[in-house]
């Protein structure tokens, strides 16, 4: 049988070696042809062909598996998935510092907190529960005024019971409470962005328009031994939001 053949890599010494080899593998997987071989080579190969160990090379694999781009057999082998989806979101790689710095800046003010049921569409990060604490802020900017965004995060019933909410009355973001105020070990925050109409409580909360653009935000925060701690979803107002990344060695 033959294997595919992934894209070759020059690497960033600046950033984690499995993260690029992740996403170079994954663009090689998402823009192959129909007709490409759907085994892939031996971890001892890929590293080889990467230039990276074994070890970095099963924890790039790993990542992956966990997309859903590729299944792994014992003995058989390594192999992509036939039906996986050929566009997905952009995943970017930053600190924990950077995104308490996004996070930092604007008034804050708690509007609430208590249990809520798990939403449905949530309830796979949060297995076996049926209510988690939730705490509802609103952000104004600091020299106007003017409302920026409000968010919801739901947090683990485990992590809430050491959360003090006067951490979040005096402007702490969530991610900052949940690290310094708890002692959470935060390992990764995976964020989607996307394009949604005003419903009647943002629209109120914005004072914008029933019905007008907004940024819709999902931010997932794990712990280090990788269990969900906290699901915030944040409501911009589209005209004071702005994203901008940046690309190093980009021409490599």
């Amino acid at each position: 049988m033959t294997d595919f053949a992934p894209d070759s890599l020059a690497l960033n010494r600046k950033l984690p070696l499995w993260y690029q080899v992740s996403q170079s593998l994954r663009a090689s997987i998402l823009g192959r042809s129909p007709d490409s071989p759907l085994r892939l080579p031996t971890e001892e190969k890929l590293a080889t062909h990467y230039g990276v160990s074994v070890l970095t090379m099963r924890q790039a694999l790993k990542e992956l598996e966990s997309e859903g781009l590729i299944s792994r057999h014992r003995r058989r082998g390594t192999f992509i998935e036939p039906e996986a989806r050929r566009a997905r979101p952009v995943r970017l790689l930053g600190s924990v510092d950077t995104i308490v710095a996004q996070q930092s800046g604007d008034r804050t003010t708690l509007l609430g907190h208590g249990t809520e049921p798990v939403p449905a569409e949530l309830a796979e990060h949060f297995p076996g529960l049926t209510e988690v604490m939730a705490y509802r802020r609103l952000r104004q900017d600091r020299e106007s005024g003017e409302p920026t965004n409000w968010a919801v995060n739901l947090i683990h019933p485990r992590i809430a019971e050491r959360l003090d909410p006067a951490d979040l009355r005096r402007g702490w973001p969530m991610t900052k409470v949940l690290r310094d105020g708890v002692g959470v070990r935060i390992s990764r925050i995976t964020d989607t962005v996307e394009a949604r109409l005003a419903d009647p409580e943002t629209a109120r909360l914005l004072e914008v328009p029933l019905l007008s653009p907004i940024l819709h935000y999902t931010g997932v925060t794990y712990d280090d031994m990788g269990q969900v701690v906290d699901v915030v979803r944040i409501h911009y107002r589209g005209d004071r939001f702005s994203f901008s990344v940046t690309l190093e060695n980009v021409t490599s």
